[in-house]
């Protein structure tokens, strides 16, 4: 299946984003200087391309990033990956985040009698990049 094929649709949520474009000009990086920041350190590629985190930043459909993107984002962008994670979800699945009044437990509320079936399969594949079953 073609990346342009699997290219999610807009949700109607902006989450990751603002959160990718607001950090990106906080810190003052166009976004060349984030895609060089994205670098796989065993190829040496870029993990998240300027053609597609342009598209992000406008909103625009773009194939939800993977478990590596995110971490390469967060890690770009200097925040945390649960950050990074949260918004992705939120943006690409509609996965609301609770947090527990301790702060260390979290449920994801997910919107499921909403989604087609194929979100629902990127969502279990999202699910397995964060925790794989064995």
């Amino acid at each position: 299946m073609a990346a342009e094929d699997r290219a999610s649709a807009p949700t109607g949520r902006t989450d990751l984003s603002d959160l990718v474009k607001d950090r990106r000009a906080k810190l003052g990086l166009s976004l060349r200087g984030l895609e060089a920041r994205t670098l796989d350190s065993g190829t040496g590629e870029p993990l998240c391309k300027y053609s597609w985190i342009n598209k992000l930043e406008k909103v625009q459909a773009v194939v939800p990033p993977s478990y590596p993107q995110l971490v390469a984002l967060a890690a770009a962008l200097d925040l945390p990956l649960g950050k990074v994670q949260d918004a992705a979800g939120a943006q690409f699945f509609g996965i609301e985040t609770v947090w527990s009044a301790s702060g260390e437990a979290r449920a994801l509320a997910v919107r499921a009698d909403r989604m087609t079936p194929e979100q629902r399969e990127q969502l279990l594949r999202l699910i397995e990049t964060f925790a794989p079953s064995e």
